[in-house]
């Protein structure tokens, strides 16, 4: 079978896959993620009111790049995703290595992001670091639950998630803008204009995740149709609440924004006051759950995937057809992430070597995904176009990422060396 045949896998059938609002769901939950919840804090401590510089730009940059994904995905859908895109591009070692860097990502993040609810969690309700960790437990069972079941069922509570979580975070901007003040933008660079970059590279976390539903593509009932339009509605609501979560931090708390780890819990008590902490946490934990959901469906459909391109043994391939739920790699996927959740656990290793490594990954993943459309999509078309603005603002991100980016050097070396000792099937 030729590497062409094996990609070009069908979108699912009518009447059966994604459909446009469970499509949006999936977006929001990969992109509207655990940043929202200490970030915004994160990023007034770097650089005061500046902040919300660093937050529009992203917004800003984050169109041309989902833009870009989103044309791929629709001309090329298949559960591969970027994978799918580098071996088009480059070939099948450049389709490994992508294909292991997304992968890797997945089991990093995920248990930086459970602990982050977990300590949502203890915060509201004590318990120390048993309720952390008995916290991000039940979050890997929970989604392993769900995506056992399938991408539809995966889809279905993506759907309840997404719309329990605007609401929830438009609430807490709207409930708060009565105590906002005009003059908590003064002085608006505290630490210099230079700051603005510092906040931007923390931030880069909290825009991760326009490629993760790429993996997905083949699932839904019409990907040509939906996908863009799934894109554009996401773009519109996350960057809507990332703002209104980040400009009501700075109006409403002022100085304190940048002293607090929990911005989202002290805006719900400005605007609502009773037991914030526990909205918050609730709150925190349906964030991660989104999150945690949509990038191990994914994360699932690409290891079947690299099952059946020999990028992985092939005892992965089950469940890489549009349709087939692929039980096999989901399990390696929640083993892997359990193993980092009992590092930390165990090594007091912490957080943020998990979030940095998984950023680089990301990144890196980004750079190939948009060097490949540029091939990929007609030349001088408007996709090819909005391929270049988006490979031009990788650029910045990976200066931004800097020595993080030895991560996904060290596991591309692995994948290189798996497929060299194992050669895809013709």
């Amino acid at each position: 079978m030729t590497a062409e045949k094996q990609e070009a896998t069908a979108p699912a059938a009518p009447g059966a896959g994604l459909s446009l609002s469970q499509g949006v769901a999936l977006y929001v939950g990969a992109v509207l993620g655990t940043g929202v919840i200490a970030l915004p804090a994160l990023a007034a401590r770097a650089a005061g009111p500046a902040s919300l510089l660093a937050w529009l730009g992203l917004v800003l940059a984050s169109i041309p790049l989902a833009a870009t994904f989103a044309a791929l995905g629709a001309r090329h859908p298949d559960s591969g995703g970027v994978s799918t895109y580098a071996r088009r591009a480059f070939g099948a070692r450049a389709a490994a290595v992508v294909g292991w860097w997304f992968y890797a990502a997945v089991p990093a993040g995920a248990p930086a992001a459970a602990i982050f609810a977990g300590s949502y969690v203890e915060s509201a309700f004590g318990g120390g670091e048993k309720t952390v960790f008995a916290t991000a437990l039940g979050l890997f069972a929970a989604v392993g639950v769900i995506n056992y079941f399938g991408v539809r069922i995966s889809g279905r509570v993506q759907l309840a998630l997404a719309g329990v979580l605007v609401a929830l975070l438009a609430s807490a901007a709207l409930a708060s803008l009565p105590h906002a003040h005009l003059s908590n933008l003064r002085p608006f660079a505290p630490h210099g204009w230079l700051a603005i970059g510092s906040a931007a590279a923390l931030l880069v976390w909290s825009f991760a995740g326009w490629e993760a539903v790429t993996h997905l593509a083949g699932e839904f009932k019409r990907p040509a149709h939906d996908i863009p339009r799934a894109t554009g509605a996401a773009i519109v609501i996350v960057g809507g609440l990332y703002l209104a979560i980040a400009g009501a931090s700075i109006l409403v708390l002022g100085a304190s924004a940048g002293q607090t780890d929990a911005p989202l819990a002290e805006l719900l008590a400005r605007g609502f006051g009773g037991p914030a902490k526990a909205v918050a946490a609730i709150v925190a934990v349906l964030l991660t759950l989104g999150v945690m959901n949509t990038y191990h469906a994914g994360a699932a459909k690409l290891g079947a995937a690299l099952g059946r391109d020999a990028a992985l043994p092939s005892w992965f391939a089950k469940g890489s057809q549009a349709g087939e739920i692929p039980r096999r790699s989901l399990g390696l996927t929640l083993a892997l992430g359990t193993i980092g959740l009992a590092l930390v656990a165990f090594t007091g290793l912490g957080t943020e070597p998990l979030v940095l490594a998984t950023t680089g990954a990301f990144v890196a993943v980004y750079a190939v995904g948009v060097a490949a459309a540029i091939r990929l999509l007609p030349r001088r078309s408007k996709g090819w176009w909005t391929a270049v603005i988006a490979f031009a603002t990788v650029i910045v991100l990976m200066l931004a990422t800097g020595v993080y980016l030895a991560w996904p050097l060290v596991i591309g070396a692995l994948a290189l060396a798996y497929v060299r000792r194992k050669p895809a099937p013709r």
